[in-house]
């Protein structure tokens, strides 16, 4: 089972993927951020509608203001959850925290302890995060390869069971759009089928730091 998640948008980007993905008849994972245009609001509606999986990724996405304490990370995640409650009428209980679980930039604001403190409460709090064992690496550069994200995916797929892949749709990702039509094929051809991330599903989780 191949899950494809996408996250930072929406953008302009997220529009194009949706129509891919209607395509080829499959469903996708969005972790999304703040964006309050009128095709940003109308964005998280679609993702609804075409009944993909919507998570929280964080409203900012600013490192250095979300990754300085737990209150203000809670004060930033509690405004995407409005956003996106007030535009779907739905209130997501997954989530993806920006750089992962495990990542080195929120021990640089907010000390050693700071993601953990942050998983137990919104473990707490009846949230499930996600991170991935597949990176398309379309996050390693403003624009990346579009080939460099095709093989990424493709390799980094072969032979699991479950892959949960990540991508992401802000607006600079237009390469990661034109990959996708080759990441789907490719991993139908590896025997995927594709789901959408829920509560119940299989989830990865980076190690907890050292």
């Amino acid at each position: 089972m191949a899950y494809l998640t996408f996250d930072d948008g929406p953008s302009s980007n997220t529009s194009a993927i949706l129509s891919i993905l209607d395509y080829y008849k499959i469903k996708a994972t969005f972790f999304v951020i703040g964006n309050q245009s009128k095709h940003g609001k109308y964005m998280y509606k679609r993702i609804v509608a075409e009944g993909h999986a919507i998570g929280l990724h964080s409203y900012s996405h600013e490192y250095r203001t979300i990754y300085v304490s737990p209150a203000a990370f809670h004060q930033d995640f509690d405004q995407i959850r409005n956003l996106v409650y007030q535009q779907t009428d739905r209130k997501p209980n997954i989530i993806r925290f920006p750089g992962g679980s495990n990542n080195h930039v929120s021990r640089k604001y907010g000390g050693k302890d700071l993601m953990h403190t942050l998983i137990q409460q919104m473990t707490q709090e009846g949230y499930h995060y996600f991170d991935w064992n597949v990176d398309s690496r379309d996050a390693e550069r403003i624009t990346q390869s579009r080939d460099v994200i095709i093989q990424s995916v493709l390799h980094g797929s072969k032979n699991k069971q479950k892959a949960i892949i990540l991508m992401h749709d802000s607006q600079a990702k237009t390469t990661t759009v034109e990959a996708l039509p080759a990441i789907i094929e490719g991993l139908r051809k590896q025997g995927f089928s594709f789901d959408v991330l829920t509560d119940q599903s299989f989830t990865y989780h980076f190690p907890p730091a050292s």
